[in-house]
């Protein structure tokens, strides 16, 4: 046990000594959250805690950098799956520290619990980068180029952001245009625990950039809703990301009691992928095109798939 703790305390010191070198010229000397960061001139050693994080990394063609993974990263995405993975929530610190990486990637995902788990690698001078949950989508721009910018990759993330940005103005456009406007509920889980986007949230800001009204309008970001205000809510529309039981749209075509509800009735229920709506990155816009042609059809008919 002491030779373990020996081992450990010289690797932190490394570890602080890489993390300490001098900032490569345009790096970031904060991470999103502004807590003080200080990054190697070279960052070739990446630790990402997140799946967004993650997927974004192996889109920018720097999947090579990756030396772990969180456990959903290893579980969504093949490319990561012989990497070592930890918990997200409750990460081995030790074993991080042993990996010595140039930069240890977490969201607000890790902090659920009101702690850092994270602190006694802080403390010793890991570059733990932290990336606050997004609730727009210009926090997730932001935080492509911000991570873009840590990977000395910053055209890659522009260029990204650049397709983005066209794609949104595309649906955007068809979406003023849109008179008729559609109630949308979105679950991103099923009875008896119903949530759904409300405002402040990047998924409530998608729903209008199609041309549609969010049922959860005027209620604060993430919104439980009972069984009862849900069927007070009447949607036209019902999407659901929930991904945890086999057949979500059955399940709730299949609701006793909702059979009068608009969307149930016309059979409005359309699956949204969770990896796509949930994750904030850049594959947000297409569950942005999934949300388009399933709520209009006609209108986003052309709309290129490929966008």
């Amino acid at each position: 046990m002491k030779n373990t703790r020996r081992v450990f305390a010289l690797v932190l010191a490394a570890l602080m000594l890489s993390c300490c070198a001098a900032l490569a010229e345009g790096q970031p000397t904060t991470d999103r959250a502004g807590n003080e960061i200080s990054l190697p001139d070279e960052v070739s050693k990446v630790v990402s805690l997140a799946p967004s994080t993650t997927r974004l990394i192996l889109d920018m063609g720097l999947g090579d950098t990756l030396v772990a993974v969180d456990t959903y990263s290893a579980m969504y995405y093949e490319e990561t799956a012989d990497l070592l993975q930890y918990d997200m929530m409750t990460p081995d610190n030790e074993a991080l520290a042993l990996l010595e990486p140039d930069v240890i990637f977490v969201t607000g995902m890790s902090f659920a619990h009101g702690e850092n788990p994270f602190q006694p690698l802080i403390d010793l001078g890991a570059c733990v980068v932290v990336l606050p949950s997004s609730y727009s989508l210009d926090d997730i721009r932001q935080d492509i180029f911000f991570i873009a910018d840590v990977m000395n990759a910053e055209d890659k993330g522009a260029a990204i952001v650049a397709e983005m940005n066209e794609s949104i103005a595309e649906i955007a456009a068809i979406g003023e245009s849109i008179e008729d406007k559609k109630t949308v509920l979105f679950e991103i889980s099923a009875l008896p625990y119903i949530y759904g986007p409300g405002d402040h949230t990047f998924l409530d800001e998608m729903i209008e950039l199609i041309g549609a009204v969010n049922v959860l309008d005027g209620q604060d970001d993430w919104v439980f809703v009972s069984e009862e205000a849900a069927l007070a809510l009447n949607p036209d529309v019902i999407l659901t990301s929930t991904d945890y039981i086999e057949d979500p749209v059955g399940e709730i075509l299949s609701r006793e009691g909702w059979e009068e509800v608009t969307a149930v009735a016309n059979k409005a229920v359309y699956p949204i992928s969770s990896q796509t709506s949930n994750q904030p990155n850049q594959h947000v816009i297409e569950a942005l095109i999934d949300m388009a042609k399933a709520v209009y059809p006609e209108a986003y008919e052309a709309l290129d798939e490929a966008a």
